[in-house]
């Protein structure tokens, strides 16, 4: 079976200090998650310090300027406690086990003490509801979420990948593990999901990063739509007034 044969093996430098807090964000609908993380690896001071091989697994290689890159990557940042997990890759739900295996026996090995997931979920929501919403563990949340004003999401399930992470905390497995949750539009990328993780970030974890660009894109890709939505609009309006100007041929129906 295809779960059986899906195998990860992380390889990092052994030199490198991984921090305290492993920063996890992989590509699911509407990248919200995958958005703001890429955001914090090209935007603060990082360095890649490893990657996460795969076997038999649906894989892709990104490249940029003609340079192809892993599409899992490892980062550790200079200027706080906390290394990045970054999946341009889509984990199928069939995989998240082997590869939360992988991971969560580098993180012990690594002493890294706290895991957080940003993760955006296309769930139906109001307007007053983008937000980001915490699910964690009770020493996740008494550690990290004790004192800010992220509230707890209400109700739900996890599977894949980000499901056996959570899972493994509650069996003892892994360090506290915390899931950030905000509603994403797919398809995406949701440049304001990415926005409201990165704040999240700022407020729990003390990360600066200077947004300015992805608040660009932001109402760049706000625009678009909204002027795509106006032509609809026209053209649904102009059908409507032709359809009023001339008889509809039926000779042949």
């Amino acid at each position: 079976m295809a779960t059986a044969e899906a195998s990860f093996e992380v390889r990092t430098d052994p030199d490198a200090d991984f921090g305290e807090t492993l920063v996890v964000g992989t590509a699911n609908l509407g990248l919200a998650g995958l958005t703001a993380i890429d955001y914090l690896v090209t935007h603060t001071l990082t360095d890649q310090a490893g990657h996460v091989a795969t076997r038999d697994l649906p894989d892709i290689t990104p490249f940029t300027d003609g340079e192809p890159r892993h599409p899992m990557r490892i980062y550790t940042a200079q200027d706080s406690d906390i290394s990045i997990l970054i999946s341009e890759v889509f984990v199928p739900l069939w995989a998240g086990d082997p590869l939360a295996d992988a991971v969560g026996t580098w993180v012990a090995e690594r002493g890294i003490e706290e895991i957080v997931v940003a993760h955006g979920v296309p769930f139906p929501h109001g307007p007053d509801e983008h937000v980001v919403f915490h699910v964690g563990t009770p020493e996740f949340r008494e550690r990290r979420i004790a004192g800010s004003d992220i509230q707890p999401l209400a109700g739900g399930f996890f599977d894949g990948f980000v499901g056996e992470l959570m899972m493994r905390d509650l069996d003892g497995e892994n360090p506290p593990t915390g899931v950030l949750v905000t509603p994403t539009h797919p398809p995406g990328p949701d440049f304001e999901g990415a926005i409201r993780f990165l704040d999240a970030f700022e407020a729990l974890y003390g990360l600066e990063v200077d947004e300015t660009e992805l608040r660009t894109r932001s109402e760049e890709m706000k625009q678009y739509f909204e002027e795509l939505a106006e032509r609809m609009r026209a053209i649904e309006q102009g059908e409507r007034l032709a359809s009023r100007d001339y008889p509809e041929d039926r000779m042949y129906m």
